[in-house]
């Protein structure tokens, strides 16, 4: 599965999507994904029948909620997400999640970390309250819409077109000139993307309109329709034309948004000129963008590598005095072939003395494995490895024993006694092992202790559960 970065061109496929989308968030929209592209660089591909959205942040993968086609199936686009980040070794954290799904990943996850930050949030109004800004606490938008109107009475809303790009640009060089930001980089920034969002009006994704002042173009609005909510992503007006915004919005919702129930303006960015602004057109709600990270049970349960106790056997963290046993155990390729994993190409460089040791402690540092050192008598006779966490409950269990010590059923004590110790101590719901078909002694070990629970071209599974 590779991800592609948005771009122009793929619209059209993402709006496939989007358009019937009913989540309600600005994030679920093309306009979105191409205005904040070089921030949050989204790369997009399909899978289970849902468009997934990866996106970036300080080098932090963060995906959108999957967002299903007419035959989606959105715990297998979960699953998918979940299986690319674990093959990466990277977390995999759904973030602007709507709060219709949040259940679905609360009962997914047994551990998460859940966040709602309140600047992320969008204004989302009813769309009559926009059409009509009927009842007492619209009098202040009425108000301004009867100066308005007063005073320019010919003002008129209309669609905006390519044909329109002259007057767009006029428009920004009035604007520039009454409410210069010049000083103020995130101001600044946000109208170089609104211009170049504006060069795509007309296109088909979008609804562009823009109130005029006979041939002056002195406010405008860009959106797009998404399921039921109309996703406002610009809206700028001349500040010299008073009662010009609430205009604005008014005629928008009328024109454009009858066929909506709700309009989103999406969230005000921490500004508190537009948090104020935003209020006071009345939102039937703040929508929530919960952020999921899950955890996995290694990070709420175990502080340090244990002892474990068998019958012959101890299991205990790699130390550095293993290093030279260690590094004999992990280089026998012969031995090894049957592991599943490469275990110097995984290292991305040349192999040095500490190297294996040094992943191992990483790793386990990391939270994302736990590597014993399996001894008989104190010495280092082979190594059992639980990782690949799911997230879920469920984790895999490797274990590979030195070739001097083979047949003596050293593999399958140490084997049963991690199986146990992550089902009962890190509370795991399942553990999970696999063996090549060729590789008859690990199928015994594993069918001793483990049910069969499948198989494919390469490998036999097994699982352990609760």
């Amino acid at each position: 599965m590779e991800f592609k970065p948005v771009t122009k061109q793929d619209a059209p496929k993402l709006r496939r999507y989007y358009k019937n989308c009913n989540y309600g968030l600005c994030e679920y929209s093309v306009g979105t994904k191409l205005m904040w592209r070089s921030k949050l660089h989204p790369a997009w591909t399909e899978a289970a029948g849902c468009l997934l959205v990866r996106n970036e942040d300080e080098g932090r993968w963060i995906f959108d909620y999957p967002v299903p086609g007419p035959e989606g199936d959105e715990d297998a686009a979960l699953a998918v997400i979940e299986s690319y980040c674990l093959e990466r070794g990277r977390l995999p954290v759904i973030s602007v999640v709507p709060e219709c799904k949040a259940p679905r990943l609360l009962s997914r996850y047994p551990y998460v970390r859940v966040s709602d930050i309140r600047t992320w949030r969008d204004y989302v109004y009813y769309q009559q309250d926009l059409q009509f800004f009927s009842g007492r606490r619209y009098s202040g938008q009425r108000n301004h819409i009867k100066k308005f109107r007063t005073q320019w009475p010919d003002a008129q809303l209309r669609p905006l077109t390519a044909a329109d790009a002259p007057a767009i640009e006029q428009f920004w060089r009035d604007y520039e000139a009454e409410f210069p930001k010049g000083q103020n980089a995130k101001a600044l920034n946000e109208l170089q993307l609104a211009k170049k969002m504006l060069k795509m009006a007309g296109k088909a994704w979008f609804i562009a309109g823009g109130m005029f002042d006979g041939d002056k173009l002195i406010a405008l609005s860009l959106a797009e329709k998404c399921g039921d909510t109309l996703i406002i992503h610009i809206e700028k007006a001349l500040y010299s034309y008073t009662g010009v915004y609430p205009a604005l919005v008014q005629s928008f919702a009328d024109t454009f948004g009858r066929d909506c129930q709700w309009i989103n303006r999406e969230d005000d960015a921490a500004d508190r000129g537009l948090r104020t602004s935003k209020l006071q057109y009345g939102p039937a709600k703040l929508a929530p963008k919960y952020c999921f990270e899950p955890q996995n049970e290694l990070l709420r349960y175990v502080k340090a590598v244990p002892d474990l106790k068998t019958e012959r056997l101890t299991l205990t963290a790699l130390t550095e005095a293993d290093i030279p046993a260690y590094n004999a155990l992990v280089l026998d390729a012969d031995r090894n072939r049957w592991w599943g994993y490469d275990d110097i190409g995984g290292l991305g460089g040349p192999v040095e003395e500490r190297s294996f040791f040094d992943v191992a402690q990483r790793d386990f540092a990391n939270r994302l494995a736990v590597n014993f050192a399996v001894r008989l008598d104190g010495k280092l006779i082979g190594e059992a490895v639980l990782y690949n966490f799911d997230y879920r409950g469920g984790a895999e269990l490797g274990c590979r024993i030195d070739r001097a010590y083979d047949g003596n059923g050293y593999g399958t004590e140490a084997f049963a006694a991690v199986a146990d110790w992550a089902l009962y101590k890190v509370h795991l719901t399942r553990v999970l092992a696999k063996c090549f078909h060729e590789n008859q002694a690990s199928y015994r070990m594993l069918a001793s202790c483990m049910r069969k629970s499948g198989e494919d071209e390469t490998f036999t599974y097994f699982e352990k559960l609760v």
